[in-house]
């Protein structure tokens, strides 16, 4: 891990992204963006790496220009549904001791998919699920802006500065900036630009996280797996 949080102090809020950050999904959305590539003909390596960098609409104006967007992303919503039905799921290690030390109105999930999947793939590996979920269709603006972190912290009745984002992917980490607060990274070889703190794996910063929350005191700290 490096650096150091922003604001020194209790974390009343902890804010979470979920594919990449607490739930597995590369292989998953490797998979469904092979099977809709090869239905438009096109190659899905190139696909995939495009989808990696934009939003769905952005990637099918890339690689599809001549075809309705919006036929596009049916045919990609109705993969990513079978998916998260047949799909096989993995939480990252730690993500189910930290998800149950939180009390379920401290803490929130703010994603850039669609709440039916994220309650599909929680029930499939057995996380816990908050009060406040703060997906795709809760926002016209999703991330990096700053508008989801913020819309979770008003549902949660906190302050901004009085939240920790967990993030994964540079668009997320941007947009907990954005909303003024403080930003730690995992599950990357390399910090994102702008984290507070960085960890190699949501496993090492689950100490670090429970630490910071006030509640942590009546909780027990889970212990790194030998």
């Amino acid at each position: 891990m490096i650096g150091e949080p922003a604001r020194p102090g209790a974390k009343k809020y902890v804010l979470f992204d979920v594919d990449g950050t607490l739930i597995d999904a590369v292989d998953n959305q490797r998979l469904v963006w092979r099977v809709w590539a090869e239905r438009y003909g096109l190659d899905p390596d190139e696909v995939h790496q495009v989808a990696l960098r934009t939003r769905p609409m952005e990637t099918f104006a890339q690689v599809v220009p001549d075809r309705d967007p919006q036929e596009c992303l049916a045919a990609l919503h109705e993969l990513e549904d079978e998916d998260v039905r047949s799909g096989v799921y993995a939480a990252f290690d730690g993500a189910s001791e930290l998800l149950d030390a939180l009390p379920p109105d401290a803490w929130a999930l703010v994603t850039s998919n669609y709440e039916h999947r994220v309650r599909g793939r929680f029930a499939r590996t057995g996380l816990p699920v908050p009060r406040i979920i703060v997906d795709a269709a809760s926002v016209e603006e999703g991330k990096p802006s700053p508008t989801p972190y913020l819309l979770a912290a008003k549902r949660l009745g906190a302050q901004p500065q009085d939240c920790l984002v967990i993030e994964d992917a540079p668009s997320g980490v941007r947009s907990g900036l954005r909303a003024g607060m403080t930003v730690w990274g995992v599950n990357a070889p390399a910090a994102v630009d702008g984290v507070h703190r960085h960890f190699g794996s949501l496993r090492e910063a689950v100490r670090d996280i429970l630490a910071v929350t006030p509640w942590s005191q009546a909780a027990t700290t889970p212990s790194p797996k030998q």
